[in-house]
């Protein structure tokens, strides 16, 4: 069973102070049909920068899910990766277009996670620990580590026995 992520979202009132307007589970969570056991939980989405703050609008996660974010915005989002050992590795192709993203797997990569995204990431540790993977070389993450990902082919791999955790901010970016 994936964690559930607490969001708590504020805005404004009818007179403009400052309120709280949600506080609960992230209401739309994803696992993939293969994998279960891997959850991805898109805490918010912004269309594009600068954004918008006006009250009333919909819940902008309210919508089918997709690994990149959109081109002129971003998307913040919780990945809960179970250990290697426990996660189903097969048919990635299919997984990446259940993603809305394709053309960004790399199945001649090393590992099968591989895969490049138009987007500048920020991926932060906030539970256990995992290996950031590129084309050459990798390196081990703990709580508390930031790695700033400029549209790199690259991948995730869970060697521990235990759940990772990692926030990433998506930013949408140009192509190379």
């Amino acid at each position: 069973m994936v964690k559930p992520v607490r969001r708590i979202v504020t805005g404004h009132d009818e007179k403009g102070r400052s309120v709280f307007l949600e506080d609960g589970p992230a209401p739309y969570p994803f696992s993939p049909s293969h994998s279960p056991n891997v959850g991805l939980t898109n805490l918010w989405v912004l269309d594009s920068i600068p954004a918008s703050n006006e009250a009333g609008r919909p819940d902008p996660t309210a919508r089918p899910f997709r690994l990149e974010p959109p081109g002129n915005g971003n998307v913040v989002r919780v990945v809960e990766f179970p250990p290697d050992r426990e996660r189903n590795y097969g048919n990635q192709a299919e997984v990446f277009s259940q993603y809305g993203a394709s053309q960004a797997h790399d199945s001649a990569a090393r590992h099968p996670g591989f895969h490049r995204t138009l987007s500048v990431d920020y991926a932060i540790v906030i539970e256990g620990e995992i290996w950031a993977l590129m084309d050459v070389g990798e390196t081990l993450m703990q709580a508390g580590d930031v790695l700033i990902q400029r549209g790199t082919n690259h991948a995730w791999a869970n060697r521990s026995d235990r759940i990772a955790r990692v926030l990433f901010v998506l930013n949408g970016a140009d192509p190379l």
